[in-house]
């Protein structure tokens, strides 16, 4: 499974989403992704990469765009 995969997985089954909504994705732009929603997201990340993110980042993380930036400071690369 390529990073962009994994990345687009933890959308999809975190949020609810396809994994076509998932690249158009925002922070509170579908109900699912609220603060708790956002969490779990996070988590979901963190587990498929084996990261542990950082509190501004994971504050910083407001969409699917957004994140694949974030990601690249932890040698993520999603393309």
């Amino acid at each position: 499974m390529t990073n962009r995969e994994k990345y687009v997985e933890a959308f999809v089954e975190n949020l609810d989403v396809t994994a076509e909504e998932a690249p158009t994705l925002e922070y509170q732009a579908i109900p699912t992704w609220d603060s708790v929603g956002h969490m779990g997201l996070m988590a979901g990340i963190e587990d498929a990469f084996d990261i542990e993110l950082a509190t501004d980042d994971i504050v910083e993380f407001g969409s699917f765009a957004k994140g694949i930036e974030i990601l690249k400071k932890y040698d993520v690369t999603i393309e």
